[in-house]
């Protein structure tokens, strides 16, 4: 088994965070450390999910556990180039955080179900259907391969009790240019 690669967080506004990642052509070695390294960065950060770009990483790659609880790696998700091929009709509204804004949380409605086509580390087909929170948490994480973040999902009244928290993350984001 590889080594876990050295990741770090990537916090809002970084340009990566923006960019519709593209698909993952190699099941190798340095994919399954690229997944050790991401669930590694989860697991310290107290996150339930992350996706490539949070650690600054142009994949199409997400891993999860919904318990947060590294002890169960039973729970662990492992999805490459995920798409989702359909979402139920009923939503629900439900308070969301991302690690990429931290202390930061919005109101999002999603659908309550979606059904996820995907590859394992080992590039085998996956064909899920989930509901509840681990369909959120795909959902939300699949965003970020797609370049859409928790910021645009916000209501207008989200986006003003989290105004001052955003900006401070954007200010630290300047400085540390």
């Amino acid at each position: 088994m590889s080594a876990p690669l050295e990741l770090t967080l990537t916090l809002y506004p970084s340009p990566v965070l923006r960019k519709v990642t593209p698909p993952i052509s190699a099941f190798d070695e340095e994919l399954q450390a690229t997944v050790t390294g991401m669930l590694e960065v989860m697991y310290e950060s107290g996150g339930i999910g992350l996706a490539a770009p949070q650690v600054g990483l142009g994949l199409r790659l997400l891993v999860i556990n919904e318990t947060g609880d590294r002890e169960k790696a039973d729970q662990e998700l492992v999805l490459v180039n995920p798409t989702i091929t359909s979402r139920g009709k009923e939503t629900t509204l439900y308070e969301e955080g991302c690690l990429s804004f931290p202390e930061i949380y919005a109101e999002v409605s999603r659908p309550d179900a979606c059904t996820v086509e995907a590859q394992d580390v080992k590039g085998e087909a996956l064909s899920l259907e989930l509901t509840g929170f681990l369909s959120r948490i795909v959902q939300h994480e699949l965003d970020h391969l797609e370049g859409i973040l928790l910021v645009d999902r916000m209501s207008a009244g989200d986006k003003l009790r989290n105004r001052a928290a955003l900006e401070n993350l954007v200010d630290d984001y300047k400085r540390s240019r």
